[in-house]
């Protein structure tokens, strides 16, 4: 079974910037794709962003531009470098990993708080 461990949240002023990071253990070649959510307050939990086969990247128009996911396939991780921090990005974000049999797993979420 995989499982996922983000770290990387915190308090940064608007325009920031900050990197979480998810490690990913297990059989990690049964994994599809890697990706962030996140949800805030009163609100669904959305997609910021994901890697799928390595290949292909998607992300919210709301993020484009200003973050982007990389994964490190040695070191089991997949990464979320965000840049010109808004408070609507004030969330919490969760790693999540899609298993090759369809399988979601989630991390247990990270906090984002970008605040003056």
């Amino acid at each position: 079974q995989v499982q996922l461990v983000e770290s990387g949240g915190g308090l940064v002023q608007p325009g920031g910037s900050l990197r979480l990071s998810c490690a990913a253990s297990g059989i990690i070649s049964s994994i599809y794709s890697m990706g962030w959510y996140r949800q805030a307050p009163g609100k669904e939990r959305e997609l910021v962003a994901r890697i799928i086969n390595l290949l292909n990247t998607n992300y919210a128009d709301s993020v484009k531009g200003r973050f982007t996911i990389s994964r490190n396939v040695a070191k089991n991780t997949v990464d979320l470098q965000m840049n010109n921090l808004k408070p609507e990005d004030t969330a919490v974000y969760y790693c999540n990993a899609v298993l090759k049999v369809g399988t979601s797993l989630w991390g247990q979420g990270t906090q984002v708080i970008v605040s003056s």
